[in-house]
């Protein structure tokens, strides 16, 4: 049979880190037991709290059924009251929140509500590769907007503004940011909504990472009128501990909440009751959870930094999230032949800089996701592989 896949895949590659880890578990089968640096994958367990709370709730009989497409009541109100504690900002329960299957569904299904062929949206080099791909999918044009380590890794919106925005109708912003960690503040939030407004573009944040290394954590949507032009996605992956788990939420106005759910309802229906509830949980967790958690994630970057040090890369110590981001040597081509060459002779993976886009292929980044036994031994690995 010659059946062609839809003309939504052709330009559509498989995920990096899907062909990458195919290609690891052979060296692994071969007997190479390769360190995997390179996945944003929680090595550390929830909370017991949260264990002990979807165990109780398995046990129910009334609690295994279809579940509604906007979350039950409980966790819409944990998600806002979550919110309000840790961000100050204010979201109605009933109509500013919808509880996602984790955040990376979220970005799909923005995309499906809002674009189609003729649109374009705004898509950060280097930037988390899915945004792309969501775009592309949707059957809108991808517009890349540079972010360079010159300006903070912060978009320039007055160039920006210089362009011809008028088939842009949303656009991808990520901080704290992935690759780089780096922050954006509250200027910079005040500025991309004004940005947005007179533009009219929705922007749509996706925030993951906000209590991984950083005292301060910040929504887009302390920003004064930011409800009116901003979505904004959060996730218990990282800041809980449950990746696997799948919860994410979407934070917006009514309006826009309503016209993703149109969409969403139409692909899936609503996640496990039990977990849903263990996420209440999560959510009423008090801020000596994330302290317990980032004084571990401070010992492993130290860690990291010294393994850079190994590799001859330069990095900004003050990056937050769960990944260090590295400049690599003038020396080198570019991160992939050096990540390449570090996974072939010394067993380690680490994450090249330019699987994010074209300004990310002079970095490496390195994920956290390790214990610190894990990371003495890459270092003793790489410094062998050095010395030799």
């Amino acid at each position: 049979m010659n059946i062609a896949v839809a003309k939504r895949l052709q330009h559509t590659e498989e995920y990096y880190f899907s062909r990458k880890l195919r290609e690891i578990d052979e060296m692994n089968k071969a007997g190479a037991n390769v360190i995997n640096l390179g996945i944003g994958s929680p090595d550390l367990p929830p909370h017991p709290s949260v264990i002990a709370a979807l165990n109780e709730q398995a046990q129910k009989p009334g609690t295994h059924a279809y579940q509604g497409y906007k979350g039950i009541p409980a966790l819409r109100r944990a998600m806002a009251d979550w919110y309000g504690r840790f961000y100050g900002v204010t979201l109605d329960a009933d109509t500013e929140v919808l509880p996602l299957i984790g955040s990376k569904e979220g970005i799909m299904h923005i995309c499906m509500t809002y674009l189609q062929e003729g649109d374009e949206a705004l898509v950060p080099n280097p930037g988390y590769p899915t945004y792309r791909s969501a775009v592309q999918l949707s059957g809108a044009t991808v517009v890349e907007y540079d972010l360079e380590e010159k300006n903070g890794w912060l978009p320039d919106l007055e160039a920006l503004s210089q362009k011809d925005l008028s088939r842009v109708k949303i656009m991808w912003v990520n901080y704290p940011h992935m690759p780089t960690g780096a922050m954006a503040g509250a200027d910079f939030a005040r500025q991309l909504v004004q940005f947005a407004r007179t533009h009219n573009i929705l922007v749509c944040h996706d925030n993951p990472y906000s209590f991984i290394l950083n005292d301060r954590p910040e929504s887009l949507l302390q920003a004064p009128g930011a409800k009116e032009v901003v979505l904004e996605l959060n996730s218990l992956s990282k800041s809980s501990n449950m990746a696997g788990w799948r919860v994410g939420m979407l934070a917006g106005s009514a309006d826009r909440i309503n016209e993703v759910l149109r969409f969403k309802s139409n692909m899936d229906s609503g996640m496990f009751q039990p977990v849903q509830m263990a996420a209440v949980k999560a959510l009423e967790l008090g801020q000596d959870w994330y302290d317990s958690l980032n004084s571990i994630y401070r010992a492993r970057r130290h860690k990291v930094f010294e393994l850079l040090e190994l590799l001859g890369c330069t990095f900004d110590t003050r990056q937050v999230g769960m990944f260090v981001w590295a400049a690599i040597p003038a020396t080198e081509q570019d991160g992939y032949t050096l990540t390449d060459r570090i996974l072939q002779q010394a067993k380690v993976f680490i994450t090249p800089g330019g699987i994010f886009g074209s300004n990310g292929q002079r970095y490496i980044r390195v994920s956290l996701c390790k214990d610190e036994a894990v990371f003495d031994e890459a270092i003793n690995r790489i410094r062998s592989a050095i010395n030799n």
